[in-house]
């Protein structure tokens, strides 16, 4: 017996309520099966596959790309042949698995090949790599029948590239023999006018994904007594021990810059200094010390500021997490930062001088109790132990703290801890793991 059933979108987690649909990969009267994705949303946190449960038709789909859905609330139609048992079931969502640089369906440098769970099933069980077989879906993606032509041997088609309009010819003159220039009498260029400044309309719009977030996340966070402590780090010695790591770290295929050593350097304060890898719950009544070193990452990416973390860098060591680093972002800027990449933060840094600036005010980000954040390098003048002026490369530490937990001095001890750790780098081989 066919039954039209409405495929609902279930509880993601993390809180999340609402999610933006951003593409649909059905329309109504396509057929699916079991495990075909069906579209793709995102959520504040990250993005997520729709995938189905039922064989059958899809008769209708209730957003439009862009528009806003609700958890519970039906997200497309689909008539199939279920009992009433099946027929209560909702959807799935699986999110993009992050995995690591050695994970089976990485492509290079650890970006994660695009094909859905059903491709990726179908893969797995013919004992096959993403990453060696050509997609070509949009944006690259595999899709079921480039792992069946993979699997018979064949090639993927080749796109017909489009007509090359002809290059404007040039003509040059030859060089003219050398001769003095004829006197021109040279007039006052008139004033031009500035133009007109375009008549503009107020607009208003919905805030949403990232921005919705922050808006959220800010309200909360402003709950917090804010207590704030600043310092100069002198980055000298480590400006020169990177730039010859950077070289080695090139060799390896990653790229080094002085985030890793930041973030290692708090883990190891944070040994120290636990009291600041803590979490408090919403009535302030109980704490609890985060035996992870999970340190967010704050990074600018083109749907917004989003905070991805480095997790157990206790366990790291530099080149692990400049790798891991370089994972993040890679797929910070693509949009595709999974949900396990967002969550599990329990300390975060801010570097706000890739954009400009020297100080800032961080926003510590509950149930987190401390956040720092570091401004430009600086080449200035100093002096030396022996009075003389030399150069030196100077970068300002911005640290926020929530005053219920943590006080001045274990904030002024955990930062001048870090300071040595960076200001002398070989301090790091004495407590490295």
């Amino acid at each position: 017996l066919n039954k039209v059933i409405p495929y609902k979108l279930s509880d993601i987690g993390e809180g999340i309520r609402e999610v933006v649909i951003l593409e649909w990969y059905v329309k109504p009267g396509d057929k699916v099966a079991q495990f075909d994705s069906i579209c793709e949303v995102k959520s504040d946190k990250a993005s997520v596959t729709i995938t189905s449960r039922y064989d059958g038709t899809v008769t209708k789909l209730h957003y439009e790309t862009d528009d806003v859905a609700f958890v519970g609330q039906p997200l497309l139609d689909i008539d199939t042949e279920e009992n009433d048992e099946t027929s209560k079931d909702e959807d799935v969502i699986e999110p993009e698995p992050s995995g690591d640089l050695t994970n089976k369906t990485s492509g290079i440098g650890g970006v994660k090949t695009l094909a859905t769970p059903a491709v990726r099933r179908l893969a797995t069980e013919n004992n096959l790599n993403l990453a060696d077989i050509a997609g070509t879906g949009k944006d690259g993606r595999v899709l079921k029948e480039d792992v069946l032509r993979h699997i018979e041997g064949g090639s993927a088609p080749v796109p017909t590239p489009a007509p090359v309009a002809p290059a404007p010819q040039t003509h040059s003159m030859p060089p003219s023999a050398p001769h003095a220039p004829a006197p021109q009498t040279l007039k006052a260029a008139a004033p031009r006018a500035p133009p007109p400044a375009p008549a503009g309309q107020d607009r208003t719009v919905q805030l949403k994904g990232v921005t919705k977030a922050m808006v959220k996340a800010m309200t909360e966070a402003l709950k917090i007594p804010h207590f704030g402590y600043g310092d100069e780090i002198n980055m000298t010695q480590l400006v020169e021990l990177r730039s010859r790591l950077k070289v080695v770290a090139e060799e390896r295929g990653l790229k080094l810059s002085y985030m890793p050593f930041f973030i290692k350097a708090a883990s190891l304060a944070l040994t120290h200094y636990p009291v600041l890898n803590s979490s408090v719950d919403a009535t302030c009544e109980n704490l609890t010390y985060k035996a992870a070193h999970n340190i967010g990452v704050a990074m600018d990416t083109p749907e917004g500021l989003v905070v991805p973390c480095v997790k157990n860098v206790q366990g790291l060591s530099i080149f692990e997490v400049a790798a891991e680093l370089n994972r993040l972002q890679s797929l910070g800027l693509a949009g595709k930062l999974g949900q396990a990449d967002l969550s599990g933060v329990t300390f975060s840094l801010s570097n706000i001088g890739n954009i400009g600036g020297t100080y800032t005010k961080p926003v510590v980000m509950p149930p987190n109790v401390a956040i720092g954040a570091m401004g430009r390098i600086q080449v200035v003048p100093r002096f030396d132990e022996n009075g003389e002026i030399t150069k030196a490369h100077i970068i300002n530490v911005s640290w926020s703290a929530d005053h219920r937990i943590i006080d001045g001095a274990t904030m002024a001890r955990f930062s001048n801890l870090w300071k040595q750790y960076l200001e002398d780098p070989l301090s790091f081989v004495l407590d490295l793991k």
